[in-house]
Protein backbone atom coordinates (compact mmCIF):
# COMPACT_ATOMS: atom_id res chain seq x y z
CA UNK A 1 0.00 0.00 0.00
CA UNK A 2 1.27 3.46 -0.90
CA UNK A 3 2.46 5.54 2.05
CA UNK A 4 2.52 9.31 2.38
CA UNK A 5 5.52 10.82 4.17
CA UNK A 6 7.67 13.91 4.39
CA UNK A 7 10.80 12.30 2.99
CA UNK A 8 14.14 13.90 3.92
CA UNK A 9 16.77 14.23 1.22
CA UNK A 10 19.87 12.26 2.21
CA UNK A 11 21.90 12.41 -0.99
CA UNK A 12 22.25 14.80 -3.93
CA UNK A 13 24.52 14.34 -6.94
CA UNK A 14 24.63 16.76 -9.86
CA UNK A 15 25.43 14.85 -13.06
CA UNK A 16 25.65 17.79 -15.48
CA UNK A 17 23.30 19.18 -18.12
CA UNK A 18 20.53 19.61 -15.53
CA UNK A 19 20.49 15.92 -14.53
CA UNK A 20 20.51 14.98 -10.84
CA UNK A 21 20.44 11.91 -8.64
CA UNK A 22 18.38 12.54 -5.50
CA UNK A 23 18.15 10.03 -2.65
CA UNK A 24 15.31 10.27 -0.13
CA UNK A 25 14.54 8.33 3.04
CA UNK A 26 11.14 6.65 2.81
CA UNK A 27 11.16 3.11 4.28
CA UNK A 28 7.92 1.96 2.62
CA UNK A 29 9.07 2.93 -0.87
CA UNK A 30 12.49 1.39 -0.26
CA UNK A 31 10.94 -1.85 0.96
CA UNK A 32 8.02 -2.25 -1.45
CA UNK A 33 8.89 -0.55 -4.76
CA UNK A 34 9.23 -2.57 -7.93
CA UNK A 35 10.67 -1.50 -11.28
CA UNK A 36 8.24 0.64 -13.25
CA UNK A 37 6.48 2.06 -10.19
CA UNK A 38 6.73 5.73 -9.29
CA UNK A 39 6.32 8.27 -6.52
CA UNK A 40 4.32 11.50 -6.47
CA UNK A 41 6.69 14.00 -4.91
CA UNK A 42 7.02 17.73 -4.29
CA UNK A 43 9.65 19.79 -2.47
CA UNK A 44 8.21 20.92 0.86
CA UNK A 45 9.96 24.27 0.41
CA UNK A 46 8.25 25.01 -2.92
CA UNK A 47 5.01 26.93 -3.33
CA UNK A 48 4.95 26.06 -7.04
CA UNK A 49 3.89 23.79 -8.55
CA UNK A 50 0.81 23.25 -6.41
CA UNK A 51 0.63 19.52 -7.10
CA UNK A 52 3.18 16.77 -6.73
CA UNK A 53 4.89 15.38 -9.80
CA UNK A 54 5.46 11.72 -10.78
CA UNK A 55 8.98 10.30 -10.99
CA UNK A 56 10.05 6.73 -11.71
CA UNK A 57 11.96 5.00 -8.93
CA UNK A 58 15.50 4.32 -10.13
CA UNK A 59 16.92 2.30 -7.24
CA UNK A 60 16.17 1.33 -3.66
CA UNK A 61 18.11 0.44 -0.52
CA UNK A 62 15.72 -1.53 1.70
CA UNK A 63 18.26 -1.81 4.52
CA UNK A 64 18.88 1.93 4.58
CA UNK A 65 15.25 2.81 3.94
CA UNK A 66 16.11 5.00 0.95
CA UNK A 67 15.25 5.31 -2.73
CA UNK A 68 16.86 7.28 -5.54
CA UNK A 69 15.39 9.30 -8.40
CA UNK A 70 17.00 10.39 -11.64
CA UNK A 71 15.58 13.70 -12.79
CA UNK A 72 16.26 16.39 -15.31
CA UNK A 73 15.47 19.86 -13.97
CA UNK A 74 13.31 21.24 -16.76
CA UNK A 75 10.10 22.44 -15.07
CA UNK A 76 9.03 24.01 -11.79
CA UNK A 77 8.50 20.67 -10.05
CA UNK A 78 11.81 19.09 -11.05
CA UNK A 79 13.77 22.31 -10.46
CA UNK A 80 12.41 22.70 -6.94
CA UNK A 81 13.44 19.13 -6.14
CA UNK A 82 16.88 19.65 -7.66
CA UNK A 83 17.31 22.73 -5.47
CA UNK A 84 16.85 20.74 -2.26
CA UNK A 85 19.80 20.09 0.00
CA UNK A 86 20.31 17.21 2.46
CA UNK A 87 17.97 17.33 5.47
CA UNK A 88 15.36 19.31 3.55
CA UNK A 89 12.18 17.36 2.87
CA UNK A 90 9.76 16.51 0.10
CA UNK A 91 6.17 15.39 0.39
CA UNK A 92 6.20 11.89 -1.08
CA UNK A 93 3.45 9.37 -1.84
CA UNK A 94 4.39 5.92 -3.04
CA UNK A 95 5.12 3.46 -4.37
CA UNK A 96 2.38 3.83 -6.96
CA UNK A 97 1.30 2.14 -10.19
CA UNK A 98 1.75 -1.19 -11.88
CA UNK A 99 5.34 -2.35 -12.43
CA UNK A 100 7.01 -4.10 -15.33
CA UNK A 101 6.43 -7.86 -15.47
CA UNK A 102 9.46 -10.07 -15.95
CA UNK A 103 9.43 -12.66 -18.75
CA UNK A 104 7.76 -15.92 -17.78
CA UNK A 105 10.33 -17.94 -19.71
CA UNK A 106 13.97 -17.69 -20.73
CA UNK A 107 13.53 -14.67 -22.98
CA UNK A 108 16.19 -11.98 -23.04
CA UNK A 109 14.69 -8.70 -21.82
CA UNK A 110 15.48 -5.79 -24.15
CA UNK A 111 15.12 -2.54 -22.20
CA UNK A 112 14.66 0.50 -24.45
CA UNK A 113 15.04 3.96 -22.92
CA UNK A 114 15.09 7.53 -24.12
CA UNK A 115 16.81 10.15 -21.94
CA UNK A 116 15.65 10.01 -18.33
CA UNK A 117 13.29 7.20 -19.34
CA UNK A 118 16.25 5.04 -18.31
CA UNK A 119 15.33 5.55 -14.64
CA UNK A 120 13.28 2.38 -13.92
CA UNK A 121 15.62 0.05 -15.77
CA UNK A 122 18.44 0.01 -13.22
CA UNK A 123 16.05 -1.49 -10.68
CA UNK A 124 14.53 -3.75 -13.34
CA UNK A 125 17.95 -5.13 -14.30
CA UNK A 126 18.53 -6.03 -10.65
CA UNK A 127 15.13 -7.75 -10.42
CA UNK A 128 15.79 -9.65 -13.65
CA UNK A 129 19.22 -10.78 -12.50
CA UNK A 130 17.82 -12.11 -9.22
CA UNK A 131 15.22 -14.08 -11.20
CA UNK A 132 17.88 -15.53 -13.50
CA UNK A 133 16.89 -13.54 -16.61
CA UNK A 134 19.24 -11.92 -19.11
CA UNK A 135 18.84 -8.25 -19.99
CA UNK A 136 20.27 -5.88 -22.59
CA UNK A 137 19.80 -2.10 -22.49
CA UNK A 138 19.26 0.22 -25.47
CA UNK A 139 19.87 3.74 -24.16
CA UNK A 140 19.20 6.65 -26.51
CA UNK A 141 19.32 10.43 -26.54
CA UNK A 142 19.98 13.36 -28.78
CA UNK A 143 23.62 13.58 -27.64
CA UNK A 144 26.00 11.77 -25.30
CA UNK A 145 25.03 14.32 -22.62
CA UNK A 146 21.61 12.65 -22.40
CA UNK A 147 23.13 9.26 -21.50
CA UNK A 148 24.08 10.17 -17.95
CA UNK A 149 24.02 6.80 -16.19
CA UNK A 150 25.18 4.31 -18.81
CA UNK A 151 28.21 3.37 -16.68
CA UNK A 152 25.87 2.12 -13.95
CA UNK A 153 24.73 -0.71 -16.22
CA UNK A 154 28.21 -1.51 -17.48
CA UNK A 155 29.42 -1.76 -13.87
CA UNK A 156 26.75 -4.40 -13.28
CA UNK A 157 27.77 -6.37 -16.36
CA UNK A 158 24.61 -5.54 -18.28
CA UNK A 159 25.21 -5.24 -22.06
CA UNK A 160 24.34 -1.74 -23.21
CA UNK A 161 23.83 -0.30 -26.68
CA UNK A 162 24.17 3.49 -26.69
CA UNK A 163 22.42 5.44 -29.44
CA UNK A 164 22.68 9.16 -30.15
CA UNK A 165 20.94 11.12 -32.85
CA UNK A 166 24.04 13.28 -33.44
CA UNK A 167 26.41 10.29 -33.48
CA UNK A 168 28.44 11.56 -30.51
CA UNK A 169 28.58 8.05 -29.05
CA UNK A 170 27.46 4.57 -30.04
CA UNK A 171 24.86 3.91 -32.73
CA UNK A 172 24.23 6.95 -34.93
CA UNK A 173 20.45 7.30 -35.00
CA UNK A 174 17.39 6.75 -32.91
CA UNK A 175 17.40 4.14 -30.19
CA UNK A 176 14.48 2.30 -31.80
CA UNK A 177 16.54 1.99 -34.98
CA UNK A 178 19.28 0.36 -32.91
CA UNK A 179 16.67 -1.99 -31.44
CA UNK A 180 15.38 -2.93 -34.91
CA UNK A 181 18.92 -3.55 -36.16
CA UNK A 182 19.62 -5.88 -33.25
CA UNK A 183 16.41 -7.81 -33.82
CA UNK A 184 17.05 -8.06 -37.56
CA UNK A 185 20.43 -9.64 -36.86
CA UNK A 186 18.46 -12.67 -35.78
CA UNK A 187 17.89 -12.11 -32.06
CA UNK A 188 15.31 -14.64 -30.89
CA UNK A 189 13.38 -15.35 -27.69
CA UNK A 190 13.30 -11.74 -26.57
CA UNK A 191 10.79 -9.36 -24.99
CA UNK A 192 10.82 -5.59 -25.28
CA UNK A 193 10.31 -3.10 -22.44
CA UNK A 194 10.29 0.63 -23.16
CA UNK A 195 10.25 3.88 -21.18
CA UNK A 196 10.74 7.38 -22.54
CA UNK A 197 9.07 9.92 -24.83
CA UNK A 198 5.72 8.91 -26.30
CA UNK A 199 6.99 8.90 -29.88
CA UNK A 200 9.78 6.53 -28.86
CA UNK A 201 7.32 4.26 -27.03
CA UNK A 202 5.11 4.07 -30.11
CA UNK A 203 8.08 3.30 -32.35
CA UNK A 204 9.39 0.61 -29.98
CA UNK A 205 5.93 -0.94 -29.79
CA UNK A 206 5.64 -1.03 -33.57
CA UNK A 207 9.13 -2.53 -33.98
CA UNK A 208 8.27 -5.31 -31.53
CA UNK A 209 4.72 -5.93 -32.76
CA UNK A 210 5.82 -6.19 -36.39
CA UNK A 211 8.11 -9.04 -35.33
CA UNK A 212 5.51 -10.70 -33.06
CA UNK A 213 7.54 -9.86 -29.93
CA UNK A 214 5.88 -9.12 -26.57
CA UNK A 215 6.26 -5.46 -25.56
CA UNK A 216 5.53 -3.50 -22.40
CA UNK A 217 5.60 0.31 -22.34
CA UNK A 218 5.59 2.79 -19.47
CA UNK A 219 3.29 5.67 -20.40
CA UNK A 220 3.87 9.17 -19.10
CA UNK A 221 0.73 11.31 -19.43
CA UNK A 222 0.13 14.29 -17.15
CA UNK A 223 -0.70 13.17 -13.62
CA UNK A 224 -2.28 15.29 -10.91
CA UNK A 225 -2.97 12.92 -8.04
CA UNK A 226 -1.41 9.52 -8.75
CA UNK A 227 -4.33 7.61 -7.22
CA UNK A 228 -7.01 7.67 -9.93
CA UNK A 229 -9.07 10.56 -8.59
CA UNK A 230 -8.36 13.51 -10.90
CA UNK A 231 -8.59 11.50 -14.18
CA UNK A 232 -5.90 13.69 -15.70
CA UNK A 233 -3.84 10.72 -16.88
CA UNK A 234 -6.41 8.66 -18.78
CA UNK A 235 -5.09 6.84 -21.85
CA UNK A 236 -6.85 4.84 -24.57
CA UNK A 237 -6.32 1.10 -24.26
CA UNK A 238 -7.92 -1.69 -26.30
CA UNK A 239 -7.26 -5.25 -25.22
CA UNK A 240 -7.71 -7.99 -27.86
CA UNK A 241 -11.00 -9.19 -26.37
CA UNK A 242 -12.52 -5.69 -26.34
CA UNK A 243 -14.67 -4.43 -29.20
CA UNK A 244 -13.56 -0.82 -28.76
CA UNK A 245 -10.97 1.19 -26.84
CA UNK A 246 -11.69 2.47 -23.38
CA UNK A 247 -10.03 5.00 -21.12
CA UNK A 248 -7.85 3.79 -18.27
CA UNK A 249 -5.96 5.69 -15.60
CA UNK A 250 -2.23 5.43 -16.20
CA UNK A 251 -1.53 6.06 -12.51
CA UNK A 252 -3.52 3.08 -11.18
CA UNK A 253 -3.97 0.72 -14.13
CA UNK A 254 -0.50 1.57 -15.48
CA UNK A 255 1.84 3.25 -16.05
CA UNK A 256 3.02 -0.03 -17.60
CA UNK A 257 0.75 -1.41 -20.32
CA UNK A 258 1.00 -3.99 -23.07
CA UNK A 259 2.27 -1.90 -25.99
CA UNK A 260 0.06 -3.82 -28.39
CA UNK A 261 -3.05 -2.61 -26.54
CA UNK A 262 -2.20 1.10 -26.52
CA UNK A 263 -4.14 3.26 -28.99
CA UNK A 264 -1.37 5.59 -30.14
CA UNK A 265 -1.93 9.14 -31.38
CA UNK A 266 -1.32 8.14 -34.99
CA UNK A 267 -4.00 5.47 -34.71
CA UNK A 268 -6.43 7.98 -33.18
CA UNK A 269 -5.83 10.33 -36.11
CA UNK A 270 -6.43 7.50 -38.59
CA UNK A 271 -9.73 6.57 -36.92
CA UNK A 272 -10.87 10.21 -36.95
CA UNK A 273 -9.93 10.59 -40.63
CA UNK A 274 -11.83 7.45 -41.60
CA UNK A 275 -14.87 8.67 -39.69
CA UNK A 276 -14.79 12.00 -41.54
CA UNK A 277 -14.41 10.28 -44.91
CA UNK A 278 -17.34 8.01 -44.10
CA UNK A 279 -19.47 11.02 -43.15
CA UNK A 280 -18.61 12.78 -46.42
CA UNK A 281 -19.51 9.69 -48.48
CA UNK A 282 -22.80 9.42 -46.63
Amino acid sequence: MAANHDAPLVGRQALGDAYFLLTFRHPEVAREARAGQFVMIKASTASEPLLRRPFSIMSVDPDGGTFTLLLKAVGAGSRSLADLWPAETAGCLGPLGRPFTAPSDGREALLVAGGYGIAPFLLFCEELARAGHRSRVFYGGRTVRDLQIRESFEERGVPLVAATEDGSVGFHGRVTEALAAYLDEGAAHVGVYACGPTAMLEAASRVATARDIPVQVSLDPWMGCGVGTCLGCVVRIQDPEEARPRFRCACTEGPVFDGRSVVWDGEKASVARLAREKAVRA
